[in-house]
């Protein structure tokens, strides 16, 4: 039986990726005490949300220069790609990983 219990939060962890910073808002406020479900869904909140955040930023800088625009929204979506499936099969593997600065982060705000 517990290892069904660890496969559903394992399960759980990589679904607060599954749709970048949305379902990581959605799983913190649903679950309250889980720490790793909730690390994670803290983690989703903050790399996705940066690099929603720093895409949107730069986008408007360079959207003179339609091929720099182009060429750098291409490279983002590429990162975000890798980001997001590594983080979501790491955290069906039941790994404790943090991603630079943002793992620091979420670790702070759920209190590890």
């Amino acid at each position: 039986m517990p290892g069904n219990l660890d496969k559903n939060r394992n399960l759980v962890a990589a679904v607060s990726y599954l749709l970048f910073f949305i379902t990581g808002i959605v799983i913190l406020l649903v679950e309250k005490e889980d720490k790793f479900i909730r690390f994670h869904a803290m983690q989703s909140v903050f790399v996705f949300g940066g690099l929603f955040i720093i895409n949107f930023i730069i986008s408007l800088l360079l959207s003179q220069v339609d091929i720099l625009a182009t060429l750098f929204n291409t490279l983002v979506w590429i990162g975000i790609i890798i980001i997001w499936f590594s983080s979501m099969i790491r955290a069906y593997q039941g790994r404790m990983f943090k991603w630079p600065l943002a793992g620091d982060f979420a670790e702070k705000y759920i209190g590890k």
